[in-house]
Parts: C-alpha cells; structure tokens; sequence
C-alpha cells in the first residue's frame, strides 16, 4: 500500500468517526426534543387543566348550585382533557369526571330543594378528588418521562465521550504516525544525500515498502551504483575525452590560440604553432604581451584585441598572406571571448579568449575563378558582338556581291548562336544556383532522333573546320528514358568541344551501345587530349584548362551543366582521355522499363 493510500485512508477513517459523533448527537437531540415535546404537549398540558379544573371546583365550593359559570369552566377544561388522554387509567378517570359533572349539571338544573342542597357538595368533593387523581397521574407520568430523559442524555453524554475518545486517540495516532511515517524516509534520503556529496556512494537507504518512498529509494540506491560505476570509470573516461578534445583541437585545419583572462596562452594547436614558426613549449604558458615583441604574426593577431571597437577591427582586418609550404596560403582571423558563470558571485565572468587562423585560401582562389570567368565572359561576349558589328557594317555596303553577302549573314547567324547558348548556360547556372533545381519531362526517347537533332545543329561548325562526323548507332538500341531537349542540349556541348579542340580535317566519331539497364553515348575526338588530373576539374564550374596553343575554351560552364543533366536523368558523364591522344567523353542515360 503506498503512502497516498495510507494517508487518504487515515482521513476517510477521520471523516467517517466525525461523521458519525455528529449523526449520533443529532439523533439523540432530536430524541430529547421529541421526548420534551411530549411531555409538554400531553403530561405538562394535562397538569394545567386539572389546575384550572382545581380552581373552579373550588369556586363551586361556596355556591354549589348557583354558580353555573365556574362549572362551565371546569366543563371546558374536562373536555380539553378528554382530547388530552396519554397515560393508562386516566381515560377512566376522565369519563367517571363526565360522569360526575353530569350529576351536578343536573342538580343545578333541578329546582331549589332540600334533596339538592344535600347531594351538591359530595359531589363537588367527588370531583375534586378525581381531578387530584388525574393531576397525579400526569404528574407521576411527567417525573417518569422527565427521568427517562435524563437517562437517555447520560448515555448519550457517555456514548459521545466515548466516540470523542476514539476521535482523539485516532487523530493522535494519525498525527504520530503519518508525520513520522514521511518524515523518516526523508531524514534517511537527507543522510544518504549528504554522503553522497561528500563522494561516499556506498550508503544506501533500506527498502522497507512498497510505497513511493520505497520507489524513491530503489531510484536513489539505483543512483548511487550508477555513481560508482561512474566514480570508477570517471578517471579512465576523464582520461580519453581528454585525448579525444586534444585529438580535435590537434587535428584542426585551422590556427587555434587559447588565451586566459591575463592573456597568457593556455593552449597552442598545431596548425597555429606551425603558423607561428615555434615549437609547443615555446608558446604554450608564454604571455602572449612578451611573445608577440618577437614574432610578427602574433603582434599582427593582437592588435585588433588592442582597439577601442575590437568587433569592428578585427572585422576590418585584412587577410594574412602567409606563405607555407611554398605555397601562398590566405588566413582571416576571427576572436571569440569565453564567459563562465560564477557561482560564488552569480555573476558571468570573462575568463579568456579564443584566437582562430581559418585557411580561406579556397575562397581566395574561388573569387580568382569568378574574376577570371567575369573576365572570360566579357571577352566571349565581347568577340561576336564586335565581329557582328563589323558584319553588319559590311551588309551595309551595297557594292557587296551576293555570295559575300550570304557568307557574312552564315558568320552572324554564328555568332548568334554562340551567344545564345552562353546565355543559355549562365541563365542554367543561374537556376541551379538559387536552388530551382532542373524540370525535367522524361519519357522514352529514340537516341537516334537525339543524335540527329544534335548533329544538325552542329553541322555548320564541323563544315567550317572540315571535320568529318562518323555516327555509329545499333539497329537494336533500345529506347531511354530521358529528356530530349536537356539530352539534346549535352549531345550538342559535347560536339561543339569536340569541334573546338579538333584540328582542321580530322574525323569525330558518335557511338552508341547498350551497356547493362543503360545505354551508353560517346563522343571521340582526335584533339590534344586532357591530363589525368583534370578530368574531373574540367566538370567543375568556371573551369578551363589551357591548351598547347593558349586557347581556354567558353565559359567554363558547359561540362559542369551537361553533367548536371545527366546526373538528374539516373545517367552518369565522365571523360577517358590523355595527353596527345585525343578524348573521349561518356554518358548514359536508363533504358526504358
């Protein structure tokens, strides 16, 4: 039974003994009430109209016959006491009182005699006498009640006592044995406490119930061996995070210096000590003040510390151009202050700050990339507006025969071309980047159409450079699941690389084979080949790699779109190629089912 139960049932057992006293009191004073009412309303009333009978027998006294008016009043009150009967005997004696005060009536109507005079005070007397002994029947019946009453009030004084004396030896018992009943288990939870915050685990509190001190000691006896167990893998565990944090900060690509509220260096990682040009022991526990009058890049780290709006100085700090490993590395310093609340003062105190060198080299070069692609961009774009502008100069001239005429319309439409598909890629670019991600329309898709809409397209190309086209597609190639235009679209980039790179005369050759649940496209050219180690450079976008003759390409931005489509369609791009040998890049897109 648990301590709720105990203690609701304690109450119940209180309220059930509270309410009985006080029904028992209220039945016995509603006895005692009813007992007076009776009394009262018959004993004590019967009493009063044999007074007021008395009193008129004793008018009747000095003139028997004559004094009508006192025998109407005694008539009056015998009737009253006729519907008043309670007692045995005094029914008899009522009706022998009509008896008699009949006779008298009667004397008293008779006429004046001698026989009358003689027989009207025997009566009287007679009268008197009964009504004396109706008087003392009610008056025996009222001191018998009245000590029936008594009786009844004394055992119900006692009853009450003795309900009053179970209340309180109950109440007392509760008010012994509830508070001690919680109070015990918690002065042992307080015992057990104390020992456990001096780190003495091993006192433990007795399960002596079921109840919810009996949980709350099975929960803490259960917390006590946990804390054992802890207390002796704390030193082992304390021991590894130690290393594993070490191991972090140690392997960190970035400089970390660690300074405490008086600016002594707690702690150095590799990166930073390297950076720094010393050796662990000559930094770690050195004020970093002292350090920084001997190494330049530790006094160039603390100036901003030293400015009126640090945040703003160090935000305005330019980059560290340090060079490491022989190579130019660019580092931007960033400074994080550590707080610690103190319980003591309940007060959040400064207590050291954290200095970081991040290599931002990548973006350095990234912003390089973006400056040379703006660059290129305007060069592309600039080439084929200044070469339609002067052809369009040229158109204007009337003297210019025909055939010029539709050869300087073929290099405009060119140039157009060109220029729409540069726009083509960066509006692709554009999307991607801002996250629209690629609206494909798949559905089963002939590569023969999508080969010859490709190479139509880049027909006037290959006739310009004298290349020749070699297609060499299955009569069995099943269908693809594929979008035709993005297809389309790669096939075409592809054979324009192919076009760009390829000397004058040479043959570009378009395979396509079934290779497994996919069908596999290739695109060869004779050009001069890519390096291993840019084969997946040259997918990555504003990318261009040199040829031997110095020329860079596009945009930059060709290959890593053609890839994107293919990736979004379950196809795979890659490129197999070597340095004076000529490339070959592949795609393959699912088969249909």
């Amino acid at each position: 039974m648990n301590l709720k139960t105990k203690i609701n049932l304690g109450f119940l057992a209180m309220l059930l003994l509270l309410l009985s006293i006080g029904g028992y009191g209220y039945y016995s004073l509603r006895q005692l009430d009813r007992n007076s009412r009776d009394v009262l309303t018959a004993n004590l009333y019967s009493v009063t109209l044999g007074q007021q009978m008395l009193r008129s027998l004793d008018e009747l006294a000095r003139q028997p016959l004559a004094d009508t008016v006192a025998t109407a009043r005694f008539a009056t009150a015998l009737r009253k006491e006729a519907g008043n009967v309670t007692e045995a005997g005094e029914q008899e004696v009522v009706e022998e009182l009509g008896q008699r005060l009949r006779v008298l009536q009667q004397l008293q109507r008779a006429a004046p005699g001698s026989a009358a005079l003689v027989a009207a005070p025997p009566t009287v007397a007679e009268l008197r006498r009964l009504t004396y002994q109706m008087v003392e029947v009610n008056t025996a019946a009222l001191t018998r009640k009245t000590a029936q009453a008594n009786r009844r009030a004394d055992e119900a004084n006692r009853n009450l006592l003795v309900f009053l004396t179970l209340a309180t030896l109950l109440a007392l018992g509760l008010v012994g044995s509830v508070p001690e009943a919680a109070v015990q288990p918690l002065r042992r939870l307080t015992a057990a406490l104390n020992h456990a915050t001096e780190r003495d685990f091993s006192a433990s509190i007795p399960q002596e119930s079921t109840d919810e001190f009996g949980q709350v000691a099975r929960a803490f006896n259960r917390m006590l061996s946990q804390l054992r167990e802890y207390r002796t893998s704390t030193a082992a565990e304390l021991i590894t995070e130690r290393n594993r944090a070490a191991s972090i900060v140690n392997t960190l690509d970035e400089g970390l210096l660690l300074l405490d509220e008086h600016r002594r260096i707690l702690l150095a990682n590799p990166v930073m000590c390297e950076l720094l040009g010393l050796q662990p022991e000559q930094v770690v526990g050195q004020p970093a003040p002292v350090l920084r009058l001997h190494n330049d890049l530790l006094q160039t780290m603390l100036s901003p510390l030293d400015a009126p709006n640090r945040a703003a100085a160090v935000a305005e700090a330019p980059l560290l151009h340090i060079s490491q490993r022989g190579e130019e590395a660019f580092y931007r310093l960033a400074v994080q202050d550590l707080v610690s609340f103190n319980e003591a003062t309940e007060k959040t105190e400064f207590v050291g700050q954290i200095l970081t060198l991040r290599n931002v080299s990548d973006f350095k070069k990234l912003d390089q990339v973006k400056s040379n692609f703006l660059a290129t961009v305007s060069h592309e774009l600039k080439t084929p507006l200044s070469s339609m502008n002067i052809n369009l100069r040229l158109l204007l001239d009337e003297r210019l025969p025909a055939e010029e005429r539709l050869r300087i319309t073929g290099d405009v439409r060119q140039e157009t071309q060109r220029l729409q598909r540069m726009v083509a890629e960066l509006l692709d670019v554009s999307r991607l980047d801002a996250g629209a991600g690629i609206q494909l329309d798949l559905r089963p898709t002939s590569l023969a159409d999508v080969v010859g809409y490709a190479t139509a397209t880049v027909q006037a190309q290959l006739d310009t450079k004298q290349l020749r086209l070699d297609v060499h597609l299955p009569q069995n190639l099943p269908a693809v699941r594929a979008d035709v235009e993005k297809t389309t679209w790669v096939l075409i980039n592809l054979l324009a690389n192919a076009t760009r790179y390829s000397p004058v005369g040479e043959v570009l050759t378009v395979r396509a084979r079934p290779a497994g649940s996919f069908v596999q496209v290739s695109v060869q050219d004779y050009g001069p080949g890519i390096a291993a180690d840019n084969h997946e450079r040259i997918f990555q976008r504003f990318a261009q790699i040199p040829d031997k003759t110095g020329y860079r390409g596009g945009s930059g931005l060709g290959l890593s779109i053609a890839r994107e489509f293919i990736t979004s369609q379950g196809g795979r791009l890659w490129v197999e190629s070597e340095l004076g040998s000529g490339s070959i890049f592949l795609f393959t897109l699912p088969v249909v089912g």
